[in-house]
């Protein structure tokens, strides 16, 4: 009975090595196949045959262990080693390595829900993503916007070549520097100068006025004996500037102590006239003989045209000739693309005139106009850009500015501000102001995509444009190892795995994905041939125990013979 069951015990050795083979044996098989998790064969003791019990110090006797002998060996489970295989770069954007915990969600023909590491995939027909044997791979999709729609996975499209985008411009972020003091831009042309129709006169003296004449003195050769302004008189002055008026107008109160002088300073700083600026004649206001005379910077930001109207008696104190009535240029110019709804490019051209100086800063006025703009008048808009004397932006008027479209089967019109947070108006050389960025742009094929760490399948299009096209999900289950493999590197949840937690990855306590790459196995053959060398020593020993017992037994059979 001894013999016999020694040979029993011995024999669940045998099998116990045999089976610690057969996944040994599975492992070193699958090596190299791509996020193979190692198979570990864990083993308990069989029912063990108790002789005693052993007993406890009584009196004078001390205690007693049991003694049991075993009857053999047993498998207690078969687990797989979840930790990371090594990541291996290939360089294909459909392949997705996760590194960390998760699992890939895919949909079999079925229609239902499988699980895998392996993250070779590839693009069908319909480019969808799918694994090697056509199980789609699930991800969020977007909306028209490209926004990530969470909720229930689907399938990742990637539409290469087919899927074009283009968006209307919005917003034109503008920098640079306006010059404060002076800038001209690249210009040809003359000055504009005007010269009182009237000369002036001082009442009190009956000579011309000169700088130093009180205003409320004034008359003119005309009519010598009446004062053309009064105390209290407020001057509007009408000019233009870029072929537009100077808004709003600027006015000036008169005292019985304002002078000519004065009066040339206000309508030097009013016209923003650069006294410093090079040309043939220098800009400014001047009087002589009693007339006043303005000579404004070249090009046509300045100048085409003065009035002044008075609040008193005389509503046109005086006059004004036009002494250069040629003028060709621009004080400072930019030109940009903007896009339409279709991604059709629409240049639009930006002037900015230097308008006025005052104690607490500058003014700019900025034109924009567009020859692709739908209506007759090529004009878009106009406003202001107000500048501290140390050059920041305190206030721009007017940056909402349109194109009309019509007729262009676009959508129309394009809406756009001009952003000016980014120029200043210091008193450097010279006025340059480009265009940093805007964010329209033309239309462009879907061309490329990458996978990133969040899952996010990032589209790159022909016109420089990236864009998400969606979002591979992971699955986390609270026990992988109650996972049952369906074979072709795939898996389903098991009644010991619990439910699958679904989402992007890095949340739920997943891992994260690297795209362009895939896991390996995570097989070590070292450790896998020292697991075979150790089955292969216990089975010789289990099969010596065979040998032996029956040995044994033949040694009794023999005494009765």
């Amino acid at each position: 009975m001894g013999l016999t069951s020694t040979m029993s015990t011995a024999l669940t050795g045998l099998n116990a090595s045999q089976q610690r083979l057969d996944v040994t044996g599975n492992n070193i098989a699958n090596v190299n196949t791509l996020a193979y998790k190692a198979d570990r064969t864990v083993f308990q003791t069989q029912l063990s045959r108790t002789m005693s019990a052993g007993s406890g110090p009584n009196g004078p006797s001390g205690g007693t262990n049991p003694m049991q002998v075993g009857f053999g060996v047993g498998s207690a489970a078969i687990q797989k080693d979840y930790t990371n295989g090594s990541i291996d770069p290939t360089g294909v954007n459909s392949d997705v390595a996760i590194q960390g915990s998760g699992f890939f969600v895919l949909k079999n023909n079925e229609g239902a829900f499988v699980y895998s590491r392996d993250g070779a995939f590839q693009l069908d027909a319909n480019q969808n993503l799918v694994n090697a044997d056509g199980n789609y791979l699930m991800g969020y999709p977007i909306d028209d916007q490209f926004n990530i729609v969470n909720g229930t996975p689907d399938k990742i499209n990637i539409p290469l070549g087919r899927l074009s985008i283009a968006q209307s411009t919005q917003n034109v972020f503008l920098s640079g520097n306006l010059n404060s003091g002076r800038d001209t831009g690249a210009v040809v042309g003359t000055n504009p100068g005007y010269t009182t129709s009237e000369k002036l006169l001082d009442q009190n003296s009956g000579l011309p006025a000169t700088a130093d004449t009180l205003l409320i003195n004034l008359a003119t050769d005309a009519k010598p004996g009446i004062n053309v302004l009064a105390d209290n008189d407020v001057i509007t002055l009408g000019a233009e500037k870029g072929g537009r008026g100077i808004v709003p107008p600027p006015t000036m109160t008169v005292t019985n102590t304002t002078t000519v002088a004065d009066y040339m300073q206000w309508l030097q700083n009013s016209m923003a006239l650069d006294t410093s600026a090079p040309q043939p004649t220098p800009a400014g206001v001047t009087i002589n003989d009693g007339q006043i005379t303005v000579t404004g910077n070249l090009g046509a930001d300045n100048v085409p045209g003065i009035t002044l109207v008075s609040s008193g008696t005389v509503p046109t104190p005086f006059t004004w000739n036009t002494t250069t009535p040629t003028d060709v240029g621009s004080s400072q110019y930019t030109e940009f693309l903007a896009y339409d709804s279709l991604g059709n490019p629409v240049s639009v051209g930006v002037t900015f005139i230097f308008e006025s100086h005052a104690t607490t800063g500058n003014t700019w006025r900025f034109i924009a106009e567009s020859t692709d703009d739908s209506d007759i008048n090529n004009f878009l808009g106009s406003g202001t850009l107000t500048y501290s004397n140390d050059g920041k932006l305190l206030e721009a008027t007017g940056t909402n500015i349109t194109v009309n479209r019509a007729n262009s089967g676009a959508s129309d019109p394009i809406n756009m501000t001009l952003d000016f947070t980014q120029t200043t108006g210091l008193a450097l050389d010279s006025s340059s102001v480009i265009i940093k960025t805007q964010d329209g742009y033309p239309t462009g094929t879907l061309t490329g995509y990458n996978v990133a760490q969040d899952g996010t399948v990032i589209g790159t299009f022909s016109n420089g444009v990236s864009r998400t096209l969606g979002q591979i999900v992971l699955a986390d289950f609270t026990n992988p190892q109650g996972l049952i493999s369906l074979g072709n590197n795939l898996y389903t949840s098991g009644p010991n795995s619990g439910d699958p937690t679904i989402g992007a990855p890095g949340t739920n306590g997943s891992g994260s994905l690297i795209g362009g790459a895939l896991e390996l196995s995570n097989v070590d053959i070292t450790k896998e041939f020292i697991s075979m060398i150790s089955a292969s020593t216990a089975f010789s020993a289990s099969g010596k125990v065979i040998t032996t017992s029956q040995q044994l037994l033949s040694e009794l059979l023999s005494i009765f013979r």
